[in-house]
């Protein structure tokens, strides 16, 4: 029997089909309150989403999109200029000013899509081509061209029904996401400790010793509004000097995710003299837990050693709850390294509407995208 596959492209959580989430069940980033915090507190520039597949009546496929764009980016103040720049320095390096992302361009792995188990692959994978094609047609319609697509953050496993059928898109690699496999014998953070070899047992002790005096609170959603904007000049430090940003995040991100999401979104504060001076936060996903973002004082940082500080305390609250594994995504990949996460290839494949350009693209992105050099370390006995 020929099976028919057809979707449906929702520009609003509020409308989509009401079994959404049973297909969501292994990924919460794909779940409709995920999605509707990223509606409500998405950044400024950009546009989600959300594509049905369907089976006859049956919804088989659930999908998210990102469509940022440069030119909401024009009076705004000394944040917002610097935002401009960023995404203006994206748009240069790649001869574009409009991106579609099918996946999350603010998280790592595979978080574009989610299919039936019972899906047959190939005819889904089309099916997904076809409703990217109707979304740039719908997107152009609105005055909006998409010069790049990419469909992000797949192992190379993954990505191969992908490459089958997006023939004419150049497969590119990027960083890694660094992964922290937790040992099943482990039960608390001194069993991990135990397991590291002299040197990285000495770098454990040292960072704690040097975080005495800090504080260390898990914030409730008043906590989190109380401490808003602290909380978001902390963020925003951190993300200004990242190498380049495509977006920042909404001011009112953390509290509108607190709120939604509940326990499942966790927000550390650290506090020295009764002043918050750094946080960082944890989305529980299944059995897998996921850093999201952080901030930090960049004075008290160096010399509290706090950012190894917060690696430390994110693998200890996850092995006492007893998660398989972290992860702890891209950047910083050394860091991440020493204390145990191991780099896995990420692949996502990107297309430039201009055939000349598309036709140039990995010489073009392996330009872009320069090397980074670092030290894979192994800190177990």
């Amino acid at each position: 029997m020929n099976t028919t596959y057809s979707f449906q492209i929702y520009n609003s959580t509020s409308l989509l089909p009401l079994e959404w989430n049973s297909l969501a069940a292994n990924n919460i980033f794909l779940t409709r309150e995920y999605l509707e915090v990223l509606e409500n507190s998405s950044p400024v520039n950009m546009i989600c989403h959300f594509i049905g597949i369907f089976e006859e009546e049956k919804l088989v496929g659930i999908v998210l999109t990102q469509f940022l764009f440069a030119e909401k980016l024009e009076s705004f103040g000394e944040r917002d200029r610097c935002l401009k720049t960023s995404v203006r320095n994206f748009a240069l390096k790649n001869f574009a000013s409009h991106v579609l992302f099918v996946g999350n361009n603010m998280l790592t792995g595979q978080n574009a899509f989610a299919f039936d188990q019972n899906i047959k692959e190939a005819k889904a994978v089309k099916t997904l081509h076809k409703a990217i094609n109707q979304l740039k047609k719908d997107l152009k319609a609105n005055g909006k061209k998409v010069h790049i697509t990419s469909i992000k953050d797949f192992t190379a496993k993954e990505i191969e029904p992908l490459q089958a059928e997006f023939k004419n898109n150049y497969t590119f690699s990027i960083q890694p996401n660094m992964i922290f496999k937790i040992n099943e014998n482990w039960k608390t953070e001194q069993d991990y400790v135990d397991a590291l070899s002299k040197k990285y047992r000495d770098q454990y002790k040292r960072a704690r010793k040097k975080s005495n005096g800090i504080e260390k609170q898990q914030m409730s959603l008043s906590d989190i509004r109380k401490y808003e904007d602290v909380i978001y000049e902390l963020y925003f430090h951190v993300a200004k000097n990242a190498p380049f940003n495509t977006f920042f995040l909404a001011r009112n991100h953390f509290s509108f995710f607190k709120e939604i999401m509940k326990e499942n979104f966790l927000l550390y504060g650290y506090f020295l003299d009764e002043k918050l001076i750094g946080f960082n936060t944890l989305i529980k996903n299944g059995e897998v837990m996921d850093t999201y973002f952080l901030g930090y004082d960049e004075s008290v940082q160096r010399e509290k050693m706090l950012y190894l500080n917060m690696l430390y305390d994110m693998i200890a609250y996850s092995i006492k709850k007893g998660f398989s594994a972290i992860v702890f995504a891209r950047t910083a990949l050394e860091i991440k390294s020493s204390v145990g996460a191991k780099p896995v290839k990420m692949y996502g494949l990107i297309t430039h509407s201009n055939a000349l350009i598309n036709h140039n693209i990995a010489r073009f992105f392996n330009y872009l995208e320069p090397k980074t050099e670092w030290q894979e370390r192994n800190p177990f006995k």
